[in-house]
């Protein structure tokens, strides 16, 4: 008799020893999976120099690639993305009050100049701001999905009016014709680009 419950005992003992093993195995592949997961598989080349593995960030304690520092970035990136949406309603105004301005100049009301530059400087400036905080945001946990979304489209419009705003400051003193065109392709793929994302 017990012989036969010494038996059952080590029997029993190593069936949950083995079950307590697979548990402990599917955790540590969980917390491997989470960790493999803390940064997307793509990034933008911005955020892979400041944010990847081996990122700029990465040099400073506070944002160790850590699960915990991880969600500290996520709250950081929500800033980040929340000042880039206000920034670029305040760009878009004065996008469309610069537009009116220049407009009058081509009609010779020249006393407009120095107003329409001013306010041109200001527009360039919350627009550039606006671009760093997307560029350089912490990134997002995953990968965006392949396939069209209107973040992609967001993104793709980015690409056109980050060059069409570079075309209109070096050609503003220059070449009046094609500061304009440039400056029109500027809003038109900006004011698209914010429509994207809302819609």
């Amino acid at each position: 008799m017990k012989r036969s419950f010494s038996l059952i005992f080590c029997i029993v003992s190593l069936l949950t020893y083995a079950q307590d093993s697979q548990d402990l195995f599917a955790e540590m592949e969980s917390i491997g999976a989470i960790k493999q997961r803390l940064l997307p598989d793509r990034m933008l080349f911005t955020q892979r120099a400041l944010w990847g593995k081996k990122g700029l960030m990465r040099s400073f304690n506070r944002f160790e690639l850590t699960l915990e520092k991880r969600e500290k970035e996520l709250k950081l990136r929500r800033k980040f993305l929340v000042g880039h949406q206000i920034l670029g309603y305040a760009t878009l105004a004065g996008m469309i009050a610069q537009g009116v301005m220049g407009s009058q100049l081509y009609k010779g009301k020249y006393e407009l100049y120095r107003k329409h530059k001013n306010l041109g400087n200001i527009v360039s400036a919350t627009y550039f701001t606006t671009a760093g905080l997307s560029l350089f945001a912490p990134p997002p946990l995953v990968s965006e999905k392949k396939g069209l979304s209107s973040t992609r489209a967001h993104k793709w419009l980015a690409t056109v009016h980050f060059s069409a705003m570079i075309a209109t400051n070096l050609l503003a003193e220059e070449r009046k014709d094609w500061h304009r065109a440039a400056a029109y392709t500027a809003f038109a793929s900006y004011a698209t680009a914010m429509i994207v994302l809302t819609f």
